[in-house]
């Protein structure tokens, strides 16, 4: 008798039918994964894969990319740009020279009636760096609003903050390839298995081979944390106070790198006297993390030869969100962990062109980190477009989460909403609600009809989406990709690049500014003026880029003309001695004093909310929840609670439970699970009218990121079962 597989089926994948495969780079989250759809005889998207010889994902997908040619057919596409007089009116349909008109009368008019800034204009993370160039040019150039910027501010907006106090710029110093050279990773406020599964096997496999301690610092046992060596359970909020006792232990012994420090930084003094406050016994009472442990972790970092630290929205969305990067970039200086292989701070970015949006959309200043408040900056991009200097402002405006406060307060009258979905994705959903409702004129620029923001638009533009358009975005490691057209816009929808540039022409009736109208040319354009800066690409081309499946900043002209090719793996910054950005250029070591302003657990609300990502979800679910082989997973709203405070308030696995904030309410289903303490639960964000409707508003001072991660609430019990299924339903319905 025979045993074993040798006569039993082989598992076969589906025939799709496969003719043609299109090049272009998922367009989920930041990791920047090469991707090919596959087109059937019809020329209709049927599948998606991998691209096996580019070096960030190396032929692998997530859940999200494998079914990402879904999104082309998905419900609730914009097909036809639509029109009304009042928000809360029926829509009618209309032809686009008619809606375009109308958004640029409405500009206009607010304009004039009201002032330049009060017209206020919100991108997103999610579109092409040659859109995000455009729409800067058309803002800064011809607009002329100051109240600019965007959804980046909900998840990355920490991260830059905290980069430039300490190196003078935005710009990740790591790549990838650092977890293959490192001998020790503290990961803060990042699970990386859920958030960026194919970064998360680039960690996976170095560890394998390499077998280097893993730390992660989170309240909740995420997947990360259940494969660490080491897992530090911190009380929310209080990540700058383990910083500040980490580095006192490596002070206090004698583990910093003082040859570094003494050449690459100032400020040691500053930052020695405030963190010899946060000795591990009194850190830990704050911290939540035991004094012994606070010293192992301590040596553990320092001692290692390279040593490397990752972080993602558990750092960024809080009140002391840049403190806590620039605690994180403290750590990796007074260890001389900077511009080494296996040793920088590097910072998981969110969406998938969050890193274009930074470097190119103007939105905190001018292309490719100008500054408004430069004034040799302003007259260098005025002259380049063609407009007067003093036609900029001489500082960045309000940001996007301050924005819907002057809503609110009646400073702001219009708002044009490009991609994003602030009704889904701003904390304290019930405060947003009611600003929307407060302006006079609202356009929604989107690929779908259905989001919750379009509630309050007068002016609908349907736009493609992802690879029905062309341009590149950049990823997590500063590596620059292209995407290519897969499949056109459904109906009479545009891609965002044609519909800026037909803005820009009503405001542009002299043609004064010059706007080129397709991607590689605006590339060409983009590329010229990054010669000898920071992110300089004026190497690049969109041809170099899909041929190299992606090529890291910077890489120059000069590199180019040599025939230097650009390196397969990874590019650091920093690497030589003083070329931070600064203009000593040495890095700040900056102190940190902790101010305990968080919303905390009391008697009235007893539990720590936390939120995050799931794996098969992304953002406000616009997408995925659209998708079937996404979807399913998670359909509805549940939360992560505690077996024992189940068993004390008679919750079953399954049960309806009411979530209760000083802000509103949610249903939610329970799931027992110990992966979260007793005093906490763990709601993921996805969730339209749900996760939200909880959160606060309060702000990091230096950023202006919302502190989605630290807030407190109750829980109801409910009789009804199936009246709360019902209620449920009824807060996800549009």
């Amino acid at each position: 008798m025979l045993f074993g597989r040798s006569h039993k089926n082989p598992v076969k994948i589906a025939d799709k039918g496969v003719v043609e495969w299109k090049y272009a780079v998922c367009g989920y989250c930041s990791t920047g994964c090469s991707i090919e759809v596959g087109l059937n005889a019809e020329g209709r998207p049927v599948t998606s894969r991998g691209v096996a010889d580019a070096d960030v994902n190396r032929g692998k997908l997530c859940l999200k990319g494998i079914f990402e040619h879904e999104l082309f057919d998905s419900a609730g596409r914009g097909t036809v740009p639509l029109m009304r007089d009042h928000w809360h009116d029926e829509w009618a349909t209309t032809d686009w020279d008619t809606a375009l008109d109308r958004l640029h009368d409405e500009i206009r008019r607010i304009q004039g009636q009201y002032g330049r800034d009060s017209f206020a204009i919100i991108s997103t993370g999610q579109m092409l760096t040659e859109e995000f160039y455009t729409l800067g040019k058309l803002t800064r150039g011809l607009i002329g609003t100051n109240n600019y910027d965007g959804n980046t501010t909900l998840c990355m907006a920490s991260a830059v903050s905290g980069y430039k106090r300490s190196f003078g710029s935005d710009g990740p110093p790591g790549c990838y390839e650092d977890f293959e050279h490192t001998d020790c990773l503290i990961a803060w406020g990042s699970n990386l298995p859920e958030q960026h599964p194919i970064i998360y096997w680039r960690l996976k496999e170095a560890m394998e081979k390499r077998r280097f301690p893993l730390i992660v610092v989170d309240p909740r046992v995420t997947m990360l944390a259940q494969f660490a060596d080491i897992h530090l359970p911190i009380t929310p909020g209080t990540d700058v106070v383990l910083q500040n006792a980490l580095m006192h232990v490596i002070l206090a012994e004698g583990l910093e790198d003082r040859d570094y420090i003494e050449a690459n930084t100032t400020g040691i003094d500053e930052l020695r006297a405030e963190v010899a406050k946060y000795d591990p016994t009194t850190a830990s009472r704050i911290c939540g993390i035991d004094e012994d442990t606070i010293r192992l972790v301590a040596r553990t970092f320092a001692r290692a030869p390279a040593a490397m630290q990752i972080w993602t929205m558990g750092i960024n969305q809080s009140t002391h969100g840049s403190d806590g990067v620039v605690g994180i970039n403290n750590l990796s200086l007074i260890t001389g962990n900077i511009g080494k292989p296996g040793g920088t701070s590097l910072s998981i970015t969110g969406q998938c062109n969050a890193m274009g949006t930074r470097e190119w959309s103007s939105c905190s200043g001018l292309p490719n980190y100008r500054l408004l408040e430069n004034p040799e900056d302003r007259k260098e991009i005025a002259e380049f477009w063609g407009i007067d200097e003093e036609f900029f402002p001489k500082k960045r405006g309000l940001f996007q989460t301050d924005i819907y406060h002057a809503i609110e307060a009646g400073q702001i009258k219009g708002l044009w909403l490009i991609a994003t979905n602030p009704m889904s994705s701003l904390p304290n959903s019930a405060r947003v609600r009611k600003a929307m409702e407060k302006l006079e004129f609202c356009c929604v620029q989107d690929c779908y009809q259905d989001s919750e923001s379009a509630q309050y638009a007068h002016v609908f533009l349907p736009a493609g989406t992802w690879a029905e358009k062309e341009g590149v975005m950049t990823n997590t490691e500063r590596r620059i990709n292209v995407v290519k057209p897969v499949t056109q816009p459904p109906g009479e929808a545009k891609p965002d690049l044609w519909i800026f540039n037909q803005v820009a022409k009503r405001f542009n009736s002299d043609g004064k500014v010059k706007f080129p109208e397709t991607a590689p040319e605006i590339f060409l354009e983009m590329a010229s003026i990054s010669k000898g800066r920071l992110a300089d690409i004026s190497g690049m081309n969109h041809e170099l880029l899909e041929e190299k499946r992606g090529v890291q900043w910077p890489y120059t002209e000069e590199q180019a003309k040599k025939g230097e090719e650009p390196p397969r793996g990874g590019k650091r910054l920093y690497t030589e001695p003083r070329t931070f950005r600064h203009p000593d250029g040495r890095a700040r070591l900056i102190p940190l004093p902790f101010i305990d302003n968080n919303e905390v657990p009391d008697e009235k609300y007893p539990i720590w909310l936390n939120t995050g990502r799931l794996i098969e979800h992304w953002h406000g679910r616009t997408k995925t929840g659209k998708i079937g082989n996404n979807n399913k997973y998670s359909p509805i709203p549940f939360i992560e609670i505690n077996p024992d405070l189940c068993a004390e308030m008679g919750i079953r696995r399954g049960d309806y439970v009411r979530l209760v904030s000083r802000r509103s309410d949610a249903i939610v289903m329970a799931q027992p699970t110990q992966r979260v303490p007793r005093n906490m639960v763990f709601l993921p964000f996805h969730f339209h009218d749900c996760a939200n409707r909880l959160t606060l508003g309060l702000l990091d001072p230096h950023s202006r990121q919302p502190a989605y991660k630290q807030s407190a609430v109750r829980i109801e019990i409910l009789e009804d079962q199936i009246e709360a299924a019902r209620l449920s339903k009824e807060m996800r319905a549009f």
